[in-house]
């Protein structure tokens, strides 16, 4: 078991209007429940990720997120696609009202490794947040894209997912280490 807790549950959401409709192959939602299950920091299991695909469009997109975040209750959904400017790229507008608190940090990361690798990172709007116990993180719509953004937020996922869930013991440990480690400087 890694640093979350067994009972930690992961969403893979694909937004994407050719995705849904089998025009194109989900690249970005496989890779991402991948990446999730080869890593040691959240060390989920299959059987631990969530994963489907639903069109560009606001009420498929928050059924989803409510669902899984008012019923299954999973602990980190992520979400891929349908963050650029393009008239049907609505994912932000879908989340960010269901959010009871953003993670206005968790989306500055992103964009600011994004920026370190290409200027077109300015053309994404994420939206990161928190509905009850559930962070969602909205990554764009590439393999290549939500990869790379995820690397840049894992290393403090933990971190946040035990916060999230108000597991004490795990953000005492963590703090405790934190200070540790600036008294050694």
């Amino acid at each position: 078991v890694g640093k979350c807790a067994m009972e930690t549950k992961y969403g893979v959401l694909t937004v994407s209007d050719s995705c849904h409709g089998g025009e194109a192959e989900d690249t970005s939602g496989p890779n991402l429940k991948r990446l999730l299950c080869d890593c040691k920091e959240v060390a989920a299991n299959e059987s631990e990720v969530v994963m489907a695909v639903v069109p560009d469009d606001v009420k498929a997109i928050q059924d989803v997120l409510c669902k899984w975040s008012d019923q299954l209750q999973l602990a980190l959904v992520l979400t891929s696609g349908g963050t650029g400017f393009s008239p049907r790229d609505v994912t932000p507008e879908a989340t960010r009202p269901l959010l009871d608190k953003e993670a206005p940090g968790i989306t500055i990361a992103m964009l600011t490794g994004s920026l370190s690798v290409t200027k077109l990172a300015m053309l994404s709007r994420p939206v990161c947040g928190i509905r009850k116990s559930t962070l969602i993180v909205n990554l764009p719509g590439s393999k290549k894209g939500s990869q790379e953004c995820l690397g840049f937020i894992l290393p403090s996922l933990p971190h946040a997912l035990d916060l999230v869930l108000g597991r004490r013991k795990k953000v005492a440990a963590t703090h405790e280490r934190m200070r540790e480690a600036a008294s050694d400087m």
